[in-house]
């Protein structure tokens, strides 16, 4: 398997099924929650930059010469924005000294938010995905990583009174 294949299949993970993009964000949260144990958020931001250029280099790679712009095999994608859905719990967690395992409804809620968007994709997460290119295969899941963590906000907002 080559560098780009493993990158983009998160090491194989693409190849499960059904559902790979499901996969990929559940292998996703116990890799959060380790960059957040071992470096907290400025880790997990860190590794968000990384993992999003490295994955658009795998994908650009692995789609090379195909029709398909974005295979159901890679996820990396998947893997970056369910991170990014996951920033304000690490935020929170950073700042206030809260053990993050105590926020876990709002892992539940990142993850599903997450995953509704990247199926909806709604305005500007379509756009991206539309774009038939591996930045737009990247870029679609940003987008839909940082709709999930404004929800995760909206919510724990609701939830502790604040709205």
């Amino acid at each position: 398997m080559t560098l780009a294949r493993m990158t983009g299949t998160v090491l194989g993970v693409g190849y499960l099924k059904p559902a790979p993009g499901t996969w990929g964000s559940l292998v996703a949260l116990p890799w959060a929650w380790a960059l957040h144990v071992i470096g907290s958020f400025p880790l997990l931001a860190v590794a968000i930059v990384v993992a999003s250029l490295t994955g658009w280099w795998a994908t650009s790679k692995m789609t090379a010469g195909s029709d398909d712009h974005d295979p159901s095999e890679i996820v990396v994608d998947e893997v970056v924005g369910q991170w990014i859905a996951l920033l304000p719990l690490s935020i929170a967690s950073w700042r206030m000294g809260i053990d993050i395992t105590v926020m876990w409804p709002g892992w539940i809620a990142a993850f599903v938010l997450f995953r509704l968007f990247d199926i909806w994709k709604p305005w500007l997460v379509g756009w991206a995905d539309r774009r038939g290119d591996a930045l737009g295969v990247m870029l679609d899941d940003v987008i839909a990583g940082i709709f999930a963590a404004i929800g995760v906000v909206i919510l724990a907002g609701i939830s502790h009174g604040i709205f």
